[in-house]
């Protein structure tokens, strides 16, 4: 009688635990149905009244320059969450990604001045960016330190660091202007290639005139070079036997060390990896604009932390990663855009949290993130 008692019990919390599921699952769905018709109806009714600050608004919603912008504000967060999949991946958490940023950020111009190559810079960027991410991933695995507080050391650390040298070599903490990346229509152009530099670039500016959608033809390599790595990491992860390594590494150490692979070399390259990527997106953010910025939260403001939002957002998924990245970036230009424009009568300190609490309130309506089990653990080969 009790055994039927307690499978009854069973089953009806079964069920209620699936009828709650639904429910959610209903309310989740109802409020993404809702939230796209109202951004239907703006969409609409701007059409319907150009002359209007609504009508203006969603004229700078589909302006190329708002895309252009945002493609650009994209790179070194995507560049940074792809970072911190490889790294957390693997079983380390990386809350470094922005002291990363700022490290590759000062390297990039700073190589850039002294080569005159911003794709030297390029590489300068990406090896400063690594060998702090070989020093994390030393202190982390090797010496067994809490990874949150190394992450944050790594931040800490560039944070002081990068305008310090900048001090020390430019006289302030703001760096001289260097070269910066030029859009591949005009790099193709300068190229002298007959075909190149007439017949494509001729047909890029005609579908840069294109709304919207333009600004994807008349962009800077490092554009072209995110959709090219957010491809390759996804292959990566998921088609190799290094990819294969990683998630196991994350998920269940034991298994892999008992299949023969060194848990801890894993980890070493996921989080070298990580820095890698991350110093591509910093080196891209500072010779987007040629200059390195170190006053404050320096130029990178942020970028890293919103980084590791848009990777769990995206649930360590590379594609997941660049969605949620050009959620955050679109918004970004926009706010950016609206307050140079000053089409509505609102505060510019409250247009510049629109993205911030528009990204809080996706990741708690429809975030779906399932951490890597063995994430923040420590292993050593042969444990039990």
């Amino acid at each position: 009688m009790s055994g039927t008692d307690a499978d009854d019990g069973g089953d009806s919390d079964g069920n209620g635990t699936l009828l709650d599921r639904f429910s959610s699952l209903g309310l989740r769905t109802g409020i993404g149905l809702a939230v796209l018709a109202m951004f239907a109806l703006v969409v609409v009714a701007g059409q319907l009244l150009p002359d209007t600050p609504l009508g203006r608004f969603v004229d700078v919603l589909f302006a190329n320059t708002t895309m252009s912008s945002a493609l650009r504000l994209s790179v070194p967060i995507a560049f940074a969450a792809l970072g911190g999949i490889f790294a957390e991946k693997s079983g380390v958490i990386n809350i470094g990604l922005e002291g990363l940023l700022i490290i590759a950020a000062f390297a990039g111009v700073y190589v850039t001045d002294i080569t005159g190559s911003v794709w030297f810079g390029l590489g300068g960027g990406i090896v400063a960016s690594a060998l702090l991410a070989l020093l994390f991933a030393v202190v982390c695995i090797e010496f067994r330190a809490d990874q949150i507080i190394a992450g944050l050391a790594v931040w800490l650390i560039a944070l002081g660091l990068a305008p310090f040298l900048s001090q020390v070599v430019y006289g302030s903490t703001n760096t001289d202007g260097v070269a910066t990346f030029r859009t591949v229509p005009a790099m193709l152009a300068e190229s002298g290639v007959p075909v190149l530099s007439t017949v494509v670039v001729d047909w890029m500016a005609r579908a840069a005139g294109l709304p919207t959608v333009g600004a994807l033809f008349n962009a800077t390599p490092v554009v072209y070079l995110m959709f090219v790595a957010v491809a390759v990491c996804w292959w990566v992860l998921n088609r190799t036997a290094f990819g294969r390594h990683v998630r196991a590494s994350g998920e269940n150490p034991k298994a892999l060390d008992t299949a023969g692979v060194n848990v801890s070399l894993v980890r070493y390259k996921a989080a070298i990896l990580s820095g890698v990527l991350a110093g591509i997106g910093g080196a891209a953010l500072a010779l987007s604009l040629g200059q390195f910025t170190g006053n404050g939260p320096t130029m990178v403001n942020g970028k890293g932390f919103i980084a590791i939002v848009a990777y769990l957002f995206g649930n360590y998924n590379p594609i997941g990663a660049l969605l949620s990245t050009l959620l955050f970036a679109g918004l970004d230009a926009l706010q950016l855009t609206l307050q140079a424009r000053d089409i509505f009568a609102v505060p510019a300190a409250l247009v510049r949290t629109v993205p911030y609490i528009t990204v809080i309130v996706v990741l708690a309506l429809f975030g779906r993130t399932r951490i890597p089990e063995a994430a923040g653990d420590h292993y050593e080969s042969g444990e039990e």
